[in-house]
């Protein structure tokens, strides 16, 4: 029975089968043009180059250069390549500095390299890396800071330039949440020594599955580009080495066929994002994570964060009855890199109270283009309900 109709049968309005038919996924896939993303795939198995820097993958990497005003951007396979790329091309070794309130690729494209990730607190406004914790962090073996942008908001730019300046740090970006989006007016693609994106089927521009790193340092771009194809630098020239991050032609043609919906997919989260706003104003010990619309935004994610002290329902118990109505809502970055392996074993003891405050509180809701309005409402409307309810 779900859990609406079994904790409030008083108030229940919701019957059984779930409210919802059929799932309302977090991250569900944004389809573009079938027909157009068909015709370049004709066309690339007519031409018979399906990888190796085709057609398709640098009319990618023009057009992401163009939206993010960077010198150089670079295709690469997945978004956790482009951060060990990244990071080896910038030479970067010994401790890096991370939010643990992340992906886990963040911390894993480091660990790979053989790099230690040693994890900052956040602030619990942003939801973003603390700049003071970061500095509290550096040691002689600190060589790097990965700053993180996170829910499409850029995270303090100046003042992690700032430490890593005064500190002789090398500072790179994981945007993976944040294409399309701006900081001070400026794109998101060029701070920092580069930026890494993630294009992931779950990412509201997918190119099934890839990534791209743009960067201004041309040195840093032409190391990228060795690295990514094993360290070629022409036919039978291997001149450093390298490993296969390329974005093969496929991938690179679901890009360019997302990227022409560029703008109308960002108004259509903009208007589920409003829309949740107005109806879940006033909602006691619920708070929906609020975009800077002076800037640009994506409005991938709409993110709640549940106050226990002043909300009738925990976290946890939310998300219950939300998947029991079918609508797949998920803990967002639960609980935090340094609990997952290997880090948790490590040895270190961190010590990261708004992290794991944070990591407690909030959940990510359905956009994007699967949703209707009479959705959002229904789903706003069980929440309130929920959230009214003395469980």
């Amino acid at each position: 029975m779900p859990l609406v109709k079994k904790y409030l049968q008083d108030l229940a309005i919701f019957g059984n089968p779930p409210a919802f038919p059929e799932p309302l996924h977090v991250g569900r896939p944004n389809i573009g043009n079938r027909e157009q993303f068909l015709e370049l795939i004709d066309d690339v198995l007519d031409r018979k180059w399906l990888t190796n820097n085709g057609k398709y993958v640098r009319e990618f990497e023009k057009a992401i250069a163009a939206i993010t005003g960077a010198k150089h951007c670079i295709a690469v396979s997945n978004g956790t390549m482009g951060l060990e790329l990244a990071a080896k091309a910038a030479e970067i070794k010994g401790e890096a500095i991370v939010p643990s309130f992340t992906f886990i690729a963040t911390a894993h494209a480091l660990q790979w390299l053989g790099i230690t990730p040693v994890f900052a607190d956040i602030d619990p406004e942003t939801h973003a890396i603390d700049p003071e914790a970061v500095e509290s962090l550096i040691t002689p073996n600190t060589t790097a800071i990965i700053g993180v942008h996170i829910w499409g908001e850029s995270c303090p730019v100046e003042a992690l330039a700032d430490v890593a300046r005064r500190h002789g740090l090398t500072l790179i970006f994981d945007a993976a949440h944040a294409f399309a989006c701006s900081h001070q007016g400026q794109p998101i693609g060029r701070f920092g020594e580069a930026e890494v994106f993630s294009f992931h089927a779950t990412k509201f521009i997918n190119s099934l599955e890839g990534g791209a790193i743009t960067t201004d340092n041309d040195e840093l771009a032409r190391k990228i580009r060795l690295m990514k194809n094993f360290g070629f630098a022409g036919y039978d020239r291997v001149v450093s080495t390298g490993t296969n991050g390329k974005m093969n032609e496929i991938s690179a043609a679901m890009g360019l066929t997302s990227l022409a919906c560029l703008d109308e997919w960002i108004e259509i989260n903009y208007r589920h994002y409003r829309q949740y706003r107005q109806e879940l104003a006033g909602s006691i010990g619920i708070r929906l994570y609020p975009f800077d619309e002076r800037e640009r935004r994506n409005y991938q994610y709409i993110i709640l964060e549940i106050d226990e002290t002043a909300s009738k329902i925990s976290r946890d118990r939310l998300l219950e009855v939300l998947q029991a109505e079918n609508i797949l809502a998920r803990r967002y970055f639960y609980p935090g890199c340094h609990k997952m392996e290997p880090y948790r074993s490590s040895g270190q003891t961190w010590h990261l109270p708004q992290t794991e405050r944070l990591a407690s509180r909030v959940i990510s809701l359905p956009t994007g283009t699967a949703l209707q309005s009479e959705d959002i409402s229904q789903i706003c409307q069980i929440i309130r309900l929920a959230a009214s309810f003395e469980f």
